[in-house]
């Protein structure tokens, strides 16, 4: 094992940073690393917003769910999928398509997730914020983001003041499968996970909570996910065709 695969594997979500700023040439290294990054037939459709001003980030702690983090980072950054720029390049770009959609939104993860990993690297911690999705279009507007942009997902990023537990995650045995696709989830190997993910909520909050992970994706698979964003995506430009 090597110290690029122990990063990997150490990683947790981190919500609680201290108030040391990252350095200038620490967050270069690390947009250096996301922009490094594999881009589908390169179409670098990805930009970046760093949000630095107080009120802005403010605005997005609350439309993100009231997220305290959000605003607290020493950097927040938003992930945006962005065909704009090459409208500009090319005003007759055939743009719409559900195809670019997902490769603006693939595009966008490959960054995040090198930004992430070169920041823990570098010694600091960070957590995804899906909770941009809530109020894309009011996001939107903060952000000033023109037709043909649209928010995906923020990343707080500081100097880790917590040190939580890792989180486990599904075995291989239930993610990968050889040749073909397996129909059948193994109950057994399932029922170990959940009892696995039972534990750690118990010791994670002292026993106040006790899910296992069948239990966790039933309660959030119950309900509506974002119904707003087909509509939001049309009115962006994106997803149309």
């Amino acid at each position: 094992m090597n110290q690029t695969i122990e990063t990997i594997l150490a990683h947790r979500s981190i919500r609680r940073f201290t108030s040391e700023p990252i350095q200038a040439e620490m967050l270069a290294t690390i947009l250096d690393c996301a922009i490094a990054a594999s881009t589908s037939s390169f179409i670098q459709c990805v930009s970046v917003i760093r949000v630095v001003d107080t009120e802005k980030r403010a605005q997005l702690a609350h439309l993100a769910g009231d997220q305290p983090y959000v605003a607290a980072a020493a950097e927040f950054l938003v992930f945006c999928a962005d065909f704009h720029r090459h409208l500009q390049i090319h005003p007759e770009a055939q743009l719409g398509f559900t195809e670019q959609t997902l490769i603006g939104s693939i595009d966008a993860a490959l960054m995040a997730q090198n930004a992430l990993l070169a920041a823990e690297s570098l010694g600091l911690g960070g957590v995804y914020i899906g909770g941009i999705r809530n109020h894309p279009a009011d996001v939107s507007v903060v952000l000033d983001l023109p037709d043909h942009v649209i928010p995906l997902f923020g990343l707080c990023l500081g100097h880790p003041d917590q040190n939580p537990e890792l989180k486990p995650r599904l075995p291989q045995s239930l993610v990968v499968h050889q040749d073909s696709y397996q129909h059948e989830l193994p109950r057994q190997l399932l029922a170990e996970y959940d009892e696995k993910v039972r534990r750690y909520y118990q010791t994670r909050t002292g026993g106040n909570k006790a899910v296992s992970w069948s239990e966790q994706i039933t309660a959030t698979l119950a309900k509506q996910a974002r119904p707003f964003m087909k509509d939001f995506l049309a009115s962006k430009g994106f997803s149309t065709r």
